[in-house]
């Protein structure tokens, strides 16, 4: 598996350390989770957007057709 070095303040390591420790996971499975997760709402609102983009000028593209 391909990794990732990220880099983080020691204040920012200290909150990633204890928010991965309040879920019971390693720092590198929460970042990991998170970073995920990120991705996955990006495609989601993107896809939403998408949809209402089309939907709205789905009367236009109707008659340019």
């Amino acid at each position: 598996m391909a990794g990732l070095h990220l880099r983080f303040t020691e204040e920012e390591l200290d909150s990633l350390r204890s928010r991965a420790e309040a879920e019971g996971k390693s720092m590198q499975a929460f970042a990991h989770d998170a970073v995920i997760t990120a991705m996955n709402e990006h495609a989601r609102l993107f896809n939403e957007a998408a949809d209402h983009v089309l939907k709205a000028s789905e009367e236009l593209n109707r008659r340019l057709a």
